[in-house]
C-alpha cells in the first residue's frame, strides 16, 4: 500500500509557500492550496494564513482519501497521482493515469475515475511511471498551446511531470 506521508513530501516540494501569480486561475496559493479551493470548503479562512500542517491535512482529507490513492500499489504512481491531482484536478489526473495504462495495452474507459479497473490496470502495467510522466508532459504542453497566458508555468510543470 502506498503511503500518504511519502507522497505529500513530493507535493510540498513542488508547491512551496505563498504565491499570488496574476495568471493563476485558482488565485493565490499557499502550499499549493488555492484560495478558490479553500473558499469552497471554508469561506472564513484566508489562504495566506494556511500552515504546512493544515495544507497536509487538507490534501489527505480532500485529495488522497477520496481517490483512494493508497490502493494504487506502487508508491511512485500513487505519489505522482497525488501530485498531478493537486496541480490539475482529480479527473484530469485520472485520465492521464488511464492513458498511461492504455499505452501498456490496458482496455479502459477514459473517464478520469481511478476505480477498481484502473487500479488493476496500474498493477498490471509495470513500469507505469515513464508513460505517466509522458502523458503529464503532453497535457501541460497542450494546455499552454491552447492558453498562451499559462506559458510562465510550463517550465515548472514540465519539471513536475518528469520528476
Amino acid at each position: 500500500m502506498a503511503r500518504f506521508s511519502v507522497a505529500i513530501e513530493t507535493v510540498l516540494a513542488h508547491e512551496g509557500g505563498f504565491v499570488d501569480h496574476p495568471s493563476d486561475p485558482g488565485g493565490a496559493t499557499n502550499w499549493g492550496i488555492s484560495s478558490r479551493f479553500l473558499r469552497s470548503i471554508d469561506d472564513s479562512r484566508d489562504v495566506r494564513d494556511l500552515t504546512k500542517d493544515a495544507a497536509e491535512e487538507l490534501y489527505f482529507e480532500h485529495y488522497w482519501k477520496p481517490h483512494r490513492y493508497h490502493l494504487l500499489g506502487s508508491q511512485a504512481v500513487a505519489t505522482k497521482a497525488l501530485d498531478l491531482t493537486v496541480n490539475m484536478g482529480a479527473e484530469q489526473a485520472g485520465k492521464l493515469i488511464q492513458r498511461a495504462c492504455m499505452a501498456h495495452g490496458a482496455s479502459l474507459k477514459e473517464d478520469g475515475v481511478v476505480g477498481p479497473k484502473t487500479r488493476a490496470a496500474v498493477a498490471a502495467a509495470f513500469p507505469l511511471l515513464p508513460a505517466l510522466r509522458s502523458e503529464a508532459a503532453g497535457f501541460y504542453r497542450t494546455l499552454v498551446a491552447g492558453k498562451p497566458s499559462m506559458r510562465p508555468f510550463l517550465k515548472g510543470w514540465l519539471r513536475r511531470a518528469y520528476s
